[in-house]
């Protein structure tokens, strides 16, 4: 039939089905970018402008996120505020398909875990050959946000390469002092 619509439009879709489909799109230019980085330069240097893009892209990311959320102070002071925070922002920037889960099991405390083997990060590193030599970019880039909330934290265990790739599972916490706040 001439005419016949074969596909939905934006307003049909859902506001999850929106958010998963730029994230997957914004991971798939970021792991293609990694990819051409990787490949012209070596898995060190793809790794150094990795964790420099997402360092410089952190403050624009936060300010972007508490201006949609109509967050008007300058920083989060205690727990209950930095799990409102990411309760909402987790939404839209920590898709299901991550497979990550991000829980506050005890006071001041944030734990992350993703499921054993399932890391879209640690996947799309084995996909292309650089697993070994992979910096996490994951954690790197909730610490820096972290940074730029003006949050003190102590990070256990310390990331310096894929923790999948070292034992077949990551998971970790971010034990804040909200003292000074």
């Amino acid at each position: 039939m001439p005419g016949a619509r074969w596909c939905r439009t934006m307003n049909e879709m859902t506001g999850e089905e929106i958010a998963d489909l730029l994230n997957r799109c914004w991971m798939t230019h970021d792991g293609m970018w990694f990819f051409h980085c990787y490949k012209a330069f070596g898995i060190e240097k793809a790794s150094e402008l990795n964790k420099a893009a997402i360092r410089s892209l952190a403050p624009m990311e936060i300010e972007r996120m508490k201006k949609s959320l109509g967050m008007e102070k300058p920083n989060i002071e205690n727990e209950g505020e930095l799990q409102d925070f990411f309760g909402a922002v987790s939404r839209l920037f920590i898709p299901d398909f991550m497979a990550i889960k991000i829980t506050f099991p005890k006071e001041n405390t944030l734990r992350w875990d993703f499921e054993p083997g399932n890391c879209f990060a640690f996947k799309g590193m084995k996909r292309i050959g650089a697993i070994d030599g992979y910096e996490c970019g994951v954690i790197y880039r909730l610490r820096c946000w972290l940074d730029c909330l003006g949050l003190k934290y102590r990070l256990s265990p310390q990331i310096e390469r894929c923790l999948m790739f070292e034992d077949g599972n990551c998971s970790g916490v971010f034990e804040f002092d909200f003292s000074g706040s």
